[in-house]
């Protein structure tokens, strides 16, 4: 059985590094375990898992976790998500136990770069380099710091295939984001609009779901292929909207923590269950990092857009971003996008320039995770669409909210719920709406 290290050579020697430094174990005894002290009890599990009985290594750690407190109970579950990892492979079970080590201890950084190596051996790669992050804030060994530094430009997943499933109930005030007005202002006079075109609500079931084939093409480029779908599905099918996607290209990691990411990519939208578009193009990001605890973003891509109910909404659409994310601290952090994007139609009443900016900040607090995330945009239309009296115009705002909840873990998945406002002011009457919605579903609880 392969050693997970192997596996992520990349982090095996910041692990070496830091095993010369156990977290503290005390000499105090272990209730209910035939008098053995909890350093006999750690030799037993030891030696059991040197021994390859998994079983009875679990039972013996695991008594340590249910009867012991502080670093006793740490050390314990440290040992075992090892085992899991390391002996086992099994990445998602130790993910949890070094996420519940951090919900109680959220300076210990050994363990933070343990999870961002679980992290990143299992193709979750954002979440590593957040990890690594969150362990530059709080302060490093020298030798140690020096390796992640190195090794930070490396934290691609290594793992060739994989997955991820999120689902979560969804009420909404406005699913269609559409006018809560009864008539359309027109130059020909108001029109009154069906219940179809104006605000309607409804709970629905919202889907995102991704897998990853990768294949190595050299020591620092990998090809990459992923297909992605996302669905908000309701009682009323009219109001269905998805979307399945797929992108292929190469990653390229280069010196100095520096990464980039060249990519062609389709995608094809349904709403109420008919087509409504289809998309081509390609992309590419680059990233490098700013400092230790911050890193820099650019993106850039060129798709071509075939609205397949409207002609003469079709074009060439070219969008920019540039993002910066960071830790502040072992336990908060956050980040912000600036964002434009082109679309020239061949009608230039939907042609237009869309500019936005978006921030966020995350706080841990004990087992539970806080997201606050703001957002504004601001949209100008090319030229007046004949039927509208003003030439579009959109202003628009989004606050949201979500929280996981460790505490209350279901497995590897712990509850999570968000809560969003989007307010968005237009000079058309059709595109100006509020809505209201909510989120409450599983996440991976790491």
């Amino acid at each position: 059985m392969r050693n997970l290290m192997s596996r992520a050579p990349f982090l095996s020697s910041i692990a070496l590094a830091l095993v010369s430094m156990p977290l503290a174990a005390q000499e105090a005894s272990l209730a209910g375990q035939h008098g053995f002290s909890n350093a006999q009890v750690f030799a037993l599990a030891d030696a059991a898992r040197n021994a390859g009985d998994y079983v009875r290594a679990e039972q013996l750690y695991r008594a340590l976790i249910e009867h012991e407190q502080g670093d006793l109970r740490r050390e314990a579950l440290f040992r075992l998500a090892l085992m899991f990892a390391n002996q086992q492979l099994r990445c998602s079970d130790a993910a949890v136990l070094l996420r519940m080590i951090l919900d109680e201890q959220p300076d210990a950084a050994r363990v933070r770069v343990e999870l961002a190596r679980l992290q990143a051996a299992m193709g979750n790669r954002r979440e590593a380099e957040r990890e690594l992050r969150a362990a530059e804030a709080i302060g490093l060994p020298p030798a140690v710091e020096q390796l992640v530094r190195f090794y930070t430009q490396a934290l691609n997943a290594q793992r060739s295939i994989g997955g991820s499933l999120k689902v979560a109930v969804a009420p909404d005030s406005n699913i269609n984001c559409a006018t809560g007005a009864g008539s359309l202002e027109t130059i020909i006079g108001d029109f009154d609009l069906d219940e179809d075109a104006q605000e309607t609500s409804g709970i629905g079931l919202s889907t995102q779901a991704q897998a990853f084939v990768r294949h190595r093409l050299k020591a620092d480029s990998e090809l990459l292929l992923r297909l992605s779908a996302s669905g908000d599905f309701y009682k009323k099918h009219q109001f269905d909207d998805y979307t399945l996607a797929l992108q292929i290209g190469p990653q390229l990691n280069l010196e100095g923590g520096r990464r980039l990411n060249l990519s062609a990519a389709v995608s094809h939208r349904w709403f109420g269950r008919e087509s409504l578009s289809f998309n081509s193009g390609v992309n590419a990001d680059y990233s490098l990092p700013l400092s230790k605890k911050a890193r820099l973003t650019v993106t850039g891509s060129y798709t071509r857009h075939n609205d397949l109910r409207n002609d003469l909404q079709d074009g060439d659409q070219g969008a920019a971003s540039v993002a910066v994310d960071a830790a502040f601290d072992a336990r908060s952090g956050g980040g912000f996008s600036l964002s434009g994007v082109r679309l020239d139609a061949q009608d230039p009443g939907y042609a237009l320039v869309n500019a936005g900016l978006q921030s966020y900040i995350y706080r841990e607090m004990g087992a539970s995770t806080f997201v606050l995330e703001v957002g504004y945009s601001h949209l100008e239309a090319d030229r007046r669409l004949f039927l509208y009296p003003r030439r579009r115009v959109d202003d628009r705002a989004s606050i949201a909210l979500s929280g996981t909840f460790r505490s209350l873990r279901i497995g590897r998945f712990a509850p999570l719920m968000r809560v969003e406002y989007e307010r968005n002011n237009s000079t058309v009457g059709i595109y100006d709406y509020d809505r209201i919605a909510m989120q409450v579903g599983l996440t991976a609880a790491f």
